[in-house]
């Protein structure tokens, strides 16, 4: 049936959280009431990207773009764009410094310098539709495989793709399907990583909400490849929603024909299992996933054997993480000097990061290798909110560096972010301002990565904690000089004795900082001072006598009831003082003076 108009709707976790559900359920009602139902398709998506102005409504065939969209605004959507003919002038998104009232989808800063391969079906298909997949070249390049290609050509095009491993560590993705595909056994396995344990990277859960086909796709072909007819799925079970349309997705492949046995009538058998992860960030490390997989806990082997000879259950397994997976489709149906003329000499491509931090335009970003990390934050993201200075950018979650504004000119690859400290990881890259203290930051990854250890080897054990113990102490203000040198002997150590990769990326943060901000260290540790104030321990707060207008507004927030006024003061209206020994440097006091008379030292 053909529609006059298409709305499109984000339909991912972020504006679904936002009431995302309930602007897709009204506008259908408001169509409905206002007798348009039958000019107009309403279309739940995956996510747009654009997090940071979501929930998102566009409009075909305008290409209306409406930003933070709330349910009460769907009777006007219809009324003016539907029935009316017209926009919606104050939901269009608006640049930050153009004056035109309203900005062309292909303007916004915000896509300009992106390329969506992974992400292409993304916030433009409903991902629970099979035929709106295969309407965009979904599964054509499948076709080919099965029927035209041999698994030795399939493994070429990737070779000639020049496709590595988006999980992180880059390894070729032909190599490892070859080594697969030469292995001796009847029997083979490929697993999806979609565990993705970083904090704040969301890239595979996006990929796999707006679009399971194309890694379902993907890993039927890998299977192919390599002569694998099983295939796992391990996803956190944090992820409802990229589960649930996983499942669905799975399903429909199963009724089309295109899993199962004898798929589309080429005597190639392939089925796919789902299994939920507990959220260990450890299982991010290949044998670590497979034990978990086989009902085990997850800790990692020692290599070799690589899983490409003996994995799950001692099979020869292949393991690609969603985003490498989700790039397979479009190698097989464009071919893979499509994808090679995309990147750089030796990371071809493009890379999905989850922009965000102290940025004004947080989301999804998916740009060629090669691009800069100054074009990522300052162009797409928009540079620092608030007009505050840049200070640092994490780039691979705990496992990489914090990278400082003298290599913000850095082509983004996997040898560029290596040699200067950090690492490409899953895709994290968090955005740090001058409010930001790199000690917290350090001690916050340390913490977090204490937690996730699974204890097997003892340079990740111990190590691990005995950086937290060190971080804590500068953080209290408790620190010496040679702390420093005890973090980098410890963290060198790690880095080269630590069973998996966890151990050996965890100190990556401390000595990272320790290297581009080294005086921020020493100023906790001599001047007992933490200048974003984010360590509490070496915080005071002060009230300047002579702009407090004793309003007495601080004493009323204040949970300690350390503020009292000040006694023997000839004002009208005495100021107020804070009892530094009694006070808990919460900060209640310092948000609520609205006259500036509270400080922080």
């Amino acid at each position: 049936m053909a529609y006059n108009h298409y709305i499109l709707t984000c339909g991912g976790t972020a504006c679904e959280s936002n009431k995302g559900a309930e602007i897709y359920e009204r506008l259908i009602a408001e169509a409905e009431k206002q007798n348009v139902r039958s000019e107009v398709q309403i279309v739940k998506t995956g996510c747009f990207g654009f997090c940071e102005r979501g929930p998102i409504v566009k409009v075909l065939p305008e290409e209306s773009f409406y930003v933070d969209v709330k349910p009460e605004d769907a009777p006007e959507i219809i009324a003016e764009q539907i029935v009316k003919g017209r926009e919606v002038k104050r939901l269009l998104y608006k640049g930050e410094a153009e004056k035109k009232s309203s900005i062309a989808v292909e303007d916004i800063e915000f896509y300009q310098k992106q390329v969506r391969v992974v992400l292409r079906n993304c916030g433009v298909i409903n991902p629970e539709n099979i035929d709106e997949y295969i309407a965009r070249e979904g599964y054509s390049g499948l076709e080919k495989v099965l029927f035209e290609w041999t698994p030795e050509q399939v493994i070429n095009e990737m070779k000639i793709s020049g496709l590595r491993g988006r999980g992180g560590a880059g390894f070729p993705t032909w190599l490892k399907w070859d080594l697969a595909r030469k292995a001796q056994g009847d029997i083979k396995y490929v697993i999806c990583n979609a565990d993705e344990g970083d904090p704040g990277a969301y890239m595979d859960r996006s990929t796999i909400e707006g679009d399971p086909h194309s890694v379902i796709e993907g890993m039927i072909t890998a299977g192919k490849a390599i002569g694998a007819h099983s295939g796992f799925v391990y996803i956190r079970a944090e992820y409802p929603l990229a589960i649930e349309r996983l499942k669905r997705a799975l399903s429909q492949a199963q009724d089309y024909g295109l899993l199962g046995k004898n798929i589309l009538g080429s005597g190639f058998d392939f089925d796919i299992e789902i299994r939920l992860g507990a959220g260990a960030f450890v299982c991010g490390e290949e044998t670590a996933l497979i034990k978990s997989v086989e009902g085990n806990r997850g800790m990692p082997v020692p290599k070799p054997p690589f899983p490409a000879n003996k994995g799950l259950w001692q099979r020869p397994t292949v393991i690609n993480n969603v985003e490498t997976l989700a790039n397979i489709p479009v190698i097989t149906a464009k071919g893979g000097a499509w994808l090679a003329k995309i990147g750089t000499e030796k990371s071809k491509g493009t890379k999905v990061f989850a922009l965000t931090g102290k940025v004004k335009n947080s989301g999804l970003v998916e740009v060629p290798m090669g691009t800069t990390l100054r074009e990522i934050i300052f162009e797409i993201g928009g540079g620092i909110k608030d007009k505050k200075k840049f200070k640092g950018v994490q780039t691979g979650g705990p496992s990489g560096g914090i990278l400082t504004e003298a290599v913000l000119d850095t082509p983004i690859d996997y040898e560029s972010l290596t040699a200067n400290g950090s690492m490409m990881g899953s895709g994290g890259m968090i955005v740090m301002d001058e409010d930001d203290c790199v000690v917290d930051v350090a001690r916050f990854y340390m913490d977090f990565c204490v937690d996730e250890s699974c204890g097997k080897c003892s340079p990740c054990r111990i190590g691990t904690t005995q950086l937290l113990n060190l971080l804590e102490k500068i953080a209290k203000g408790n620190g010496e000089e040679e702390d420093l040198d005890k973090l980098e002997i410890i963290g060198k150590a790690m880095s080269k004795a630590s069973l998996c990769q966890l151990g050996m990326t965890a100190p990556n943060p401390t000595l990272s900082t320790i290297k581009n901000f080294r005086n921020e260290y020493l100023e906790h540790i001599h001047d007992k001072k933490c200048r974003s104030g984010k360590c509490k321990n070496l915080v005071r707060f002060v009230i300047n006598s002579e702009k407090c207008i004793g309003c007495g507004a601080c004493a009323k927030k204040c949970p300690a009831n350390c503020i009292t006024q000040v006694e023997g003061s000839d004002k009208k209206r005495p100021p107020y003082r804070i009892d530094a020994a009694a006070c808990l440097k919460c900060g209640e006091c310092f948000k609520t003076c609205k006259f500036g008379a509270i400080s922080k030292e």
